[in-house]
C-alpha cells in the first residue's frame, strides 16, 4: 500500500482569479489518478494537462497528497455530509428514504465527472493509499449509523441487530448498484440514466422499493414475535 502522508498541508483558500486554475487541476488530476493511480501520476503531468504552472499545485493543495485527497473527496463529497437530509426524528420513513436516495443519486447529474470518480475509487481499492479506509471510518460508518437509527425508529427497534444492519446495507445497495454497474445499465437500457428526469424517476422508484423492504422486515419481525408467543 502506498500510504499518503499523515501531515498533509491543507489547501489554501483559492484567490478569486485562481478558482478556474484550481478547477482545471482537480479535473486533470482526477482523470490521471483514475487512469494511472497515485504513484504513477506526477504533479508535472497533472500541471501540463491542466495547463497550469506546477507551482499552482503547491499553492492550492499543499502537495501531491493534498491534491489527491481533494480529488478523492471534493467531487462526490462525504456521505456524512448528507445525514441531515434523511436522519430527522420528525420525518416519515418515505421522507427519510427520499432524502437518502436524492443525495446518493445526485452525483449522477455530473455525468463524466462522476464516472471518473467511480473509477478513482476502484483504483484506490486496487492500489490503496489509505484514504479509502479513512473515508470508511469518517464518512461511511457515520452515514450507515444514521440510516440504522432511521430504520430503528420506524421498526420500533431499540437496539439494532444483524438483520437490521443487513436491511440498511440492502437499502443503500439499491443506489450503489447504479454506480458500480453504470456501464452495464447504459448498454442495456441507456434511457434510464439519460436525463435528470430519468434519474428523478429512478429515485422515486427506489423509495418505493426500499419502503417495501422495510415493510417486509416489519412483517417478518411481527411473525417472529407471534411464533415465539405461541410456543409452550
Amino acid at each position: 500500500m502506498t500510504a499518503l502522508p499523515t501531515t498533509v498541508s491543507t489547501s489554501r483558500r483559492a484567490r478569486p482569479d485562481g478558482i478556474e486554475t484550481r478547477g482545471h487541476l482537480l479535473i486533470a488530476a482526477l482523470r490521471l489518478f483514475a487512469e494511472k493511480g497515485y504513484t504513477k501520476t506526477s504533479t508535472r503531468e497533472i500541471a501540463r494537462v491542466a495547463g497550469a504552472n506546477i507551482g499552482a499545485i503547491s499553492y492550492y493543495f499543499g502537495d501531491k497528497a493534498g491534491l489527491y485527497r481533494a480529488v478523492f473527496t471534493e467531487p462526490l463529497g462525504s456521505p456524512k455530509d448528507d445525514i441531515a437530509l434523511y436522519d430527522q426524528p420528525d420525518f416519515t420513513l418515505r421522507q427519510s428514504l427520499q432524502g437518502l436516495f436524492s443525495s446518493m443519486l445526485a452525483p449522477l447529474l455530473q455525468g463524466d465527472l462522476m464516472q471518473q470518480c467511480v473509477r478513482l475509487h476502484f483504483r484506490e481499492m486496487v492500489e490503496p493509499t489509505g484514504i479509502w479506509a479513512e473515508e470508511i471510518d469518517n464518512g461511511i460508518v457515520p452515514a450507515h449509523s444514521a440510516l440504522v437509527r432511521v430504520l430503528c425508529r420506524h421498526l420500533g427497534v431499540t437496539r439494532a441487530d444483524d438483520d437490521l444492519h443487513r436491511l440498511a446495507f440492502s437499502v443503500v445497495g439499491l443506489a450503489l448498484h447504479i454506480f458500480v454497474a453504470r456501464d452495464v445499465i447504459e448498454a442495456i437500457r441507456p434511457k434510464l440514466l439519460a436525463t435528470p428526469a430519468a434519474i428523478e424517476q429512478w429515485t422515486a422508484a427506489m423509495v418505493d422499493f426500499a419502503d417495501a423492504m422495510v415493510a417486509r422486515e416489519a412483517d417478518r419481525r411481527r411473525t417472529t414475535v407471534s411464533l415465539k408467543k405461541k410456543k409452550p
